[in-house]
This record gives structure tokens, sequence and C-alpha cells, in this order.
């Protein structure tokens, strides 16, 4: 849901729902979800309620994960110098 909300700036409840294998009470409940981590930000147009990515939060993570995998692959690389060190002697 978040990759198809990414990609279009908004998409309706109605053009969501035949994405999935399930209802539409169910892709409504997950975007109420979404909606409540601010991934998600709706506005009516006319009868209908469009959704739209806010990939702010998302950043956090991304930033978060980019901290962690530098730290891994750097812990890695000197914990496999180590070992071909070792291999050496």
């Amino acid at each position: 849901m978040i990759h198809l909300l990414a990609v279009a700036e908004e998409l309706p409840l109605h053009e969501l729902t035949p994405k999935f294998n399930m209802g539409r009470t169910a892709v409504s409940k997950h975007l109420t979800v979404l909606k409540q981590a601010d991934l998600v930000h709706d506005r009516k147009v006319g009868r209908e309620t469009r959704y739209r990515l806010n990939a702010a939060p998302l950043r956090e993570v991304q930033d978060w994960v980019a901290f962690y995998d530098k730290f891994w692959r750097s812990n890695l690389m000197r914990l496999g110098e180590l070992l071909e060190e070792e291999e050496e002697e």
C-alpha cells in the first residue's frame, strides 16, 4: 500500500482496493492505521477521500537503518580482515 501511494500522487479508496486480496473495509482499516502512524494523509474531494503518502516518517527509519548498515559493514569488514590475518599466521 505504501509503495502504491509512493508511486501515485493520490489514490482514492476505490482505486486502492482492487490491488489487494481483501475487501474495501480491510483496505480502509489499513489506511486508518497508516494515518495514525502519520504515514498517510487524506483529503476529501467531493464524496470521495483521496490518500497520499507522507514519506517524512520513513526518512527517519531510513536514517536509522543507514546508521546501523554502516556500523555493521564496518565491523564485519574488520572482522574479515582479522580472520584473514589469523589464517596467514
